[in-house]
């Protein structure tokens, strides 16, 4: 681990005690490192840094009870009061969307509880770095997301056939195998498969591999999404 030239403030402020005592714990041997607030509730975080600044806020993004609330009202409250903490957002949560707001409203990292424990050390190096970090499962999270918001994106230009063609093709059909699975003729799947390419703004078989693979949509398609 990197020993730190200049005392590091945290603060960690999590309803479950056994988590605190884990960070602790975690960040015990680190050179010039030390959690300097602990709290279990909003109350008690907000209360902790306005005696003591801390340079790295570590919150639980659920933690009812407190007089300021949690989630996204805290990291705001941080934000404004506290603006030059940098704020790792520990969360079980699985709803992209809400990881997203938590990012907009000012969070710099996101770790989910389900990662190693380790990877709050290294959120923790990385906002000190001024950079944003996200653990590994909220990544995953959140490019699944992006995918099917993209497939839903392509759903609304393309009709159903349209999407149907374009799926098999880049999975490697032709557009005479596609005829005779779908019972159509050549002529009509190619003008089907023109018409995908056109209302999506690809003009190559190349681009068109290379869209369906990045957008998710033959993995949604094989799915049944």
């Amino acid at each position: 681990m990197i020993a730190f030239t200049q005392r590091i403030k945290l603060a960690v402020a999590d309803d479950h005690p056994l988590v605190i005592l884990a960070i602790e714990r975690l960040i015990a041997n680190v050179q010039n490192i030390e959690i300097v607030c602990r709290a279990q509730d909003s109350t008690g975080l907000v209360e902790a840094l306005e005696t003591q600044e801390c340079d790295v806020v570590i919150m639980d993004f659920y933690m009812p009870g407190g007089e300021h609330g949690d989630g996204i009202d805290l990291i705001k409250y941080i934000v404004e009061h506290h603006p030059k903490a940098a704020i790792v957002v520990l969360s079980m949560t699985t709803d992209a969307d809400l990881i997203a707001r938590a990012l907009d409203a000012g969070a710099n990292a996101v770790v989910s509880k389900q990662d190693r424990l380790e990877l709050i050390y290294v959120a923790i190096v990385t906002v000190l770095a001024h950079e944003d970090y996200l653990g590994p499962s909220v990544r995953i999270l959140l490019a699944d997301a992006n995918s099917a918001n993209r497939v839903d994106l392509i759903r609304q230009k393309l009709t159903r056939r349209e999407l149907d063609v374009i799926a098999r093709y880049a999975r490697g059909g032709n557009v005479t195998e596609i005829a005779r699975e779908l019972g159509r003729s050549v002529k009509t799947i190619s003008a089907q498969k023109c018409a995908a390419m056109r209302k999506l703004d690809l003009s190559t078989d190349a681009e068109l591999y290379r869209f369906a693979f990045d957008s998710g949509l033959v993995q949604a398609q094989r799915l049944g999404v």
